[in-house]
């Protein structure tokens, strides 16, 4: 029996999408303008959030490659097969299987995508995803091709958000919100970390699937830090017991249609000692401030040097952890992140209107210092015309998350 290297299957109908069709359409027409003012014939994405966001299929790599070749008139993902007909019924365009009987099927796929008489000449890829060992294979396949980073280009085209995708991201702000409650009901002396995260994580995704009954449910997740653990903004959840007294960090991460939103607090468990306070007090400040500053018109790096300044004066700058915040979007711990719209020193960008972006100031006292932990907010906002809109209604600060139980 002869298997073939790829093949396409139409098994069943298509589902429905995290976006219309439309939106599909028009983020479409946005990359083939990239492509024809670089001269690009073609573009391979790979990355989990190019393609998810260009075609509304997440993949699951488990060490498979995958992609997505657009060109003047198609859009075609790649996918394993292992996947079988999934791809081809959550995604905006057509879809090719290759399979593991020989090697490299996957860049037989991609070929087979290309019009013979038109061999391309530049070719866009993620050089911020791409691995060196695919790289040198795509570079033999096409060796009188050139290639092109069109990584930033993308990233730039993602910053900027649709009507469509703020509903999402909103929806996601309310849920993490609703996480977030749930989470607060089982904090309490003895409670573990682990047992408070999963009561929030439930109840988010019930959520979403009452919002989004037709989407498929992946990824979401929460982590709840207490005492020493709170000093880093990612560390996983344990299963320390809580005590009197500990410094808390609640965290709740919803995700829709691989959308990622975020709510972040710090809470203290039925008491606080005065330097915590001073410490959380201050931080608090500079989130208000931040809120504040958010607006079009500023640049990233002007935000952060003018809560800088405000972290000097205050005293805790040398604190600080990491950035004042990012952008949403297509987005999780492990794809995407648009680097050009964060918070930082570095960054240079003009907040414009559809941008949607976090202030989140942490700093961490180490142990054995007073006010040993770490202490973050974490609130969302969509740029408007004229302002910003903060979009997470959860309360922070001490007079609010001082929990009793």
């Amino acid at each position: 029996m002869e298997r073939p290297d790829f093949f396409t299957l139409k098994n069943g109908t298509k589902s429905k999408l995290p976006f219309s069709n439309k939106e599909y359409q028009n983020r479409l027409d946005k990359v083939r303008n990239v492509m024809s003012s670089n001269n690009l014939n073609m573009i391979i994405l790979t990355s989990m959030h190019n393609i998810a966001y260009y075609t509304g299929f997440i993949y699951c790599s488990f060490g498979r490659p995958y992609g997505c070749v657009i060109t003047e008139k198609k859009i075609v993902t790649i996918s394993a097969n292992i996947d079988s007909g999934q791809p081809w019924r959550h995604s905006f365009c057509e879809n090719i299987i290759y399979t593991d009987w020989k090697k490299d099927n996957f860049l037989k796929a991609i070929v087979s995508i290309i019009d013979r008489e038109k061999t391309p000449k530049n070719i866009g890829i993620e050089y911020d995803h791409i691995t060196l060992e695919m790289k040198e294979k795509l570079t033999s396949l096409f060796n009188f091709s050139k290639f092109n980073d069109v990584s930033k280009d993308l990233m730039e085209l993602r910053t900027i958000k649709s009507d469509e995708e703020i509903e999402i991201i909103k929806n996601g702000a309310r849920i993490a919100d609703i996480g977030a409650e749930e989470m607060l009901k089982h904090i309490k002396v003895g409670a573990t970390e682990l047992e408070i995260a999963i009561a929030g994580r439930n109840k988010m995704e019930l959520e979403i699937a009452k919002t989004y009954p037709d989407s498929e449910y992946m990824d979401t997740w929460a982590w709840f830090q207490s005492g020493i653990n709170t000093d880093g903004a990612h560390n996983p959840k344990t299963s320390r017991k809580l005590i009197s007294g500990d410094i808390l960090s609640l965290n709740t991460f919803p995700m829709i249609s691989g959308y990622y939103t975020a709510l972040e607090r710090t809470l203290f468990l039925n008491k606080i000692n005065d330097d915590s306070l001073k410490a959380w007090e201050a931080n608090v400040k500079v989130h208000k401030k931040g809120l504040e500053l958010i607006k079009p018109g500023i640049k990233c790096s002007e935000i952060c040097h003018e809560l800088n300044d405000l972290f000097a004066q205050l005293g805790y700058l040398q604190y600080r952890t990491f950035g004042y915040g990012h952008s949403f979007g297509v987005l999780s711990h492990f794809y995407g992140r648009e680097s050009g719209l964060e918070l930082r020193e570095d960054i240079d960008t003009v907040l414009k209107p559809n941008m949607v972006i976090s202030m989140e100031p942490m700093i961490m006292i180490p142990e054995g210092k007073p006010g040993a932990g770490g202490y973050r907010e974490h609130d969302i906002l969509v740029i408007k015309k004229n302002g910003a809109e903060n979009i997470t209604k959860f309360p922070f600060g001490p007079e609010h998350n001082i929990v009793k139980n």
